[in-house]
């Protein structure tokens, strides 16, 4: 784990503020053919309350896999209602984050992946992601 990031938690938030966030989200970087032009990206930009990214999924030994999660950064009015209307359950997942990282470090690939919590695709429809995708 890296140094100042040794604590891992698992936030449980409702659907209706994470949709509430991508409803109001920004990609992180202009993106020609999704924005009219530079200026209205700049200008929504700095107005929204939510930025959007897309980066590599990653496996275990964080090499990138051939396809992207969407990362998603509050501020302002985004991140007031994520910790006092959004925010469901904290979970300090800190222990199985070590025991996962152990398993990874003596080669057992296998029961690290045994390990690691189920991801789902979100289902989100097109009209909620039409918006963020580059």
């Amino acid at each position: 784990m890296k140094e100042g990031q040794e604590t891992v938690l698992a936030v449980e938030i409702t659907r209706e503020g994470f949709e509430w966030a991508l409803r109001h989200a920004c990609l992180s970087h202009y993106e020609r053919g999704l924005h009219p032009d530079l200026a209205t990206w700049k200008r929504d930009l700095k107005r929204s309350p939510a930025r959007v990214q897309w980066d590599p999924e990653r496996d275990l030994h964080l090499q990138p896999l051939p396809y992207r999660s969407l990362q998603l950064g509050l501020t302002g009015d985004a991140a007031r209602r994520y910790a006092d209307e959004w925010t469901v359950t904290i979970t300090d997942v800190t222990p199985l984050a070590q025991e996962i990282h152990t398993l990874v470090r003596a080669g057992d690939l296998h029961t690290a992946d045994r390990l690691l919590p189920a991801e789902l695709p979100y289902p989100a429809g097109e009209e909620l992601l039409a918006p963020l995708l580059p």
